[in-house]
């Protein structure tokens, strides 16, 4: 039987399309994306991947070429592979192919991902959620732990989606912890550590948890940028900034566009860069809203501690990130940071490295944890980069069977901190 269907003028032939079927959805596609892991042995090789990575935009660095035995992680688009390996083989750059077909990989991911119209109360940490539901667990604990747990609204998104989040406090006199996650969209595992950190507190019979509910308040944000979340389920698992209109481009990179030394390393003036840090200090909505909630909250509800959640490399950093310079406690974060990184490594045997966010992984300016630090006063602040290590193969699409284990560890490590900092008194 002939095929049915609607004819198409599409330029000089004619498109048949099954009207009974509907329209593939707009979402981007990675198949046969390779990710390269490549190593920089001289400065000709860093300036030719310095003058790649300004040239196209086939090209996803995982960082910038900066120094000598780096090795840095970039994923080529599948019509780039050619060229890109014989630029590797002609300049004798060391490399391994970590991924052959990125698509396999999101493929995988977005199995694991619940319907969005799924019961909260089914909420778990074996699958990732979409924002709504995320929202709707949220709001199923406040009902189940009234006396507890607070819903928290910081205000609207780019988009107009709220920015929610918790509070549990136990004490209106305790001190506070504060955690953001999600800043930078396609980290699904950061909401999702988010998310296991509010159940610890509230449902954990470990003394030592419960110690820590009891004693200390926590404001937490699983989302900060949903405009960008949300675009990561519906169509681009690999997005980056927030939905910011520009012309022709959208988004900035929300963890640049803090007023804290903007724009001055580490980011870039131009919209179609995924590091964007945006036409000025301060410019978007969402960094409105935190800055907003920090200023009218830091002292009234005791706020000594300031976590934001990220992947991937395994890192626990603290300020700066702008510059080498030391903070004047610097030797109490590098202590606690290296508490928190042996505690994970006895938990799980991975290997988690501490410094200052500058010397750690990389240069960069306008961050929510230096902004924190520096102009909120809060002493204790440290941005984590959990799984996969720095040459991972799964880049941000962490599988979900890594989510408990991430997330234990994370927390792991936040319980540490916060407990080597009560020690030194930073609570009193």
């Amino acid at each position: 039987m002939a095929a049915s269907g609607i004819k198409l003028e599409c330029g000089d032939e004619i498109c048949l399309i099954d009207a009974g079927s509907p329209p593939p959805p707009d979402q981007a596609r990675y198949d046969h994306y390779r990710i390269y892991n490549v190593q920089f042995d001289n400065q000709e090789q860093i300036e030719l991947f310095q003058k790649l990575e300004d040239q196209s935009d086939s090209l996803t660095f995982i960082g910038h070429a900066r120094e000598i035995g780096q090795k840095l992680s970039i994923l080529v688009a599948a019509h780039r592979v050619a060229d890109f390996a014989d630029l590797l083989k002609t300049y004798k750059l060391k490399h391994r192919v970590l991924t052959y077909n990125f698509q396999e990989k999101i493929d995988r991911n977005m199995g694991e991902v619940l319907p969005e119209s799924i019961d909260a109360t089914q909420y778990d940490w074996q699958h990732f959620f979409h924002l709504k539901t995320i929202y709707g667990w949220m709001d199923v604990m406040a009902k189940k732990y009234p006396d507890l747990l607070t819903v928290l609204d910081m205000g609207k998104s780019t988009q107009g989606h709220a920015i929610k989040g918790i509070k549990l406090a136990s004490n209106p006199d305790n001190k506070a912890i504060f955690i953001e996650s999600g800043i930078h969209a396609r980290e699904w595992i950061a909401p999702a550590t988010a998310t296991y950190i509010i159940n610890e507190l509230l449902t954990s019979q470990d003394p030592g948890v419960q110690k820590l509910a009891k004693n200390f308040n926590w404001i937490i944000f699983p989302c900060v940028n949903p405009d960008g979340y949300k675009y990561t389920f519906e169509h681009d698992r690999m997005w980056r900034k927030n939905r910011q209109l520009f012309g022709t481009c959208r988004g900035v990179d929300l963890n640049r566009n803090y007023p804290d030394h903007w724009n001055s390393t580490g980011s870039s003036s131009d919209p179609t860069r995924y590091d964007f840090a945006g036409p000025s200090a301060g410019s978007e909505l969402e960094t409105q809203c935190l800055l907003q909630f920090i200023r009218s909250n830091v002292q009234k509800e005791q706020i000594k501690t300031y976590i934001a959640l990220h992947s991937y490399s395994q890192m626990l950093m603290f300020p700066y990130g702008y510059t080498k310079e030391r903070v004047s406690n610097y030797d109490d974060l590098q202590e606690f940071g290296k508490k928190a990184a042996a505690a994970i490594k006895a938990e799980s045997g991975r290997d988690y490295v501490s410094g200052s966010l500058y010397e750690t992984i990389y240069p960069s300016s306008g961050g929510s944890m230096d902004w924190a630090h520096e102009e909120a006063g809060i002493p204790i602040a440290y941005t984590f980069e959990l799984r996969g290590p720095p040459d991972s193969q799964d880049l941000f699409i962490l599988p979900a069977v890594e989510i408990q284990p991430t997330a234990s560890e994370a927390f792991t490590a936040i319980r540490t901190i916060v407990e080597a900092a009560d020690e030194k008194g930073y609570y009193n």
